[in-house]
């Protein structure tokens, strides 16, 4: 549904994009991370044909997005992370607007999202908080079904119960058949939505794949209420940074070390055990450190 190839983007001499290559599968829901300075708005600003690439080559749904951008975006929808809107229009007006350039809202899925976003749509834009101005984009976005979905921070000035909505639509369309490229910063939305994840920096991609394939590249984190020595643990291959207080042992553990962490406590008093699996934050604290810190 999108492939880029070597793409670059300068800005006078500035490189934002430096040879990025992205591939997002049909069905899918793609996690694009990065911090801020990264590439991930350039990119998706070069998939929308909003600016044209300086070398390299961009495709979506097999289309040059600034030589074909009409066809693109026939089916397409998207949401920025700062939208703004006319704000002399009210929201509803804004929404028929947006969804009637890409041949209309479905009317009852329209009212529900209105609904389920708790917007009113009767107020004019200039009245709305940031919050509100993302609903309206949101509702317009999945008013009509669209092949693909390309989201730029999308939940941001959402609250959380906000944040689940939009969480239950991207399910929905996902469940349609349709494909989400997704960029936040919001690393458990990203866990709980997506199939597979690319990380970029400096405006390149660094690591790339599922969520699976990628979390064996951290440690897990163990804690243990035992009576078997701390030494004795301590000294599996695959156990790191060991600290031992009160009977508790707590330590980072490989994937391939937990199997025998837990063989090792066989025969001991075991009172309680928690392994918690690598989150997506460690993954990106892996690349940036302290600097992502």
């Amino acid at each position: 549904m999108v492939v880029t190839s070597g793409l670059v983007k300068a800005f006078g001499r500035a490189r934002a994009l430096d040879g990025l290559d992205l591939r997002v599968a049909e069905g899918e829901v793609h996690g694009f991370l990065g911090p801020n300075g990264a590439g991930k708005s350039t990119t998706i600003r070069v998939l929308l044909g909003l600016i044209r690439a300086t070398g390299g080559d961009a495709q979506v749904f097999g289309r040059d997005p600034w030589r074909d951008a009409v066809a693109v975006h026939a089916d397409l929808a998207s949401v920025p992370g700062d939208v703004a809107l006319w704000p002399n229009l009210t929201g509803g007006e804004t929404i028929d607007l947006l969804t009637g350039l890409r041949g209309g809202a479905d009317p009852q899925l329209r009212e529900r999202l209105v609904r389920d976003f708790d917007l009113d749509t009767r107020k004019h834009a200039r009245s709305y908080s940031k919050g509100n101005r993302q609903k309206v984009a949101l509702v317009a976005a999945f008013a009509r079904p669209a092949r693909l979905y390309v989201l730029d921070e999308p939940t941001s000035g959402l609250d959380p119960v906000m944040e689940e909505v939009f969480r239950a639509e991207v399910r929905r369309v996902r469940s349609e058949g349709a494909t989400v490229l997704l960029s936040s910063h919001i690393l458990s939305e990203v866990e709980a939505l997506c199939d597979r994840v690319t990380i970029v920096r400096a405006g390149r991609v660094v690591e790339e794949g599922s969520l699976a394939d990628m979390r064996h590249l951290t440690r897990s984190a163990v804690t243990v209420t035992t009576d078997a020595p701390a030494d004795r643990i301590e000294a599996l291959p695959g156990v790191h940074d060991l600290v031992a207080e009160d009977g508790t042992l707590r330590f980072g553990a490989d994937a391939s070390a937990v199997a025998g962490v837990i063989a090792a406590l066989d025969g001991h008093r075991v009172e309680t055990l928690t392994v918690e699996p690598p989150s997506l934050e460690e993954l990106f604290l892996r690349h940036y450190g302290q600097e992502a810190r």
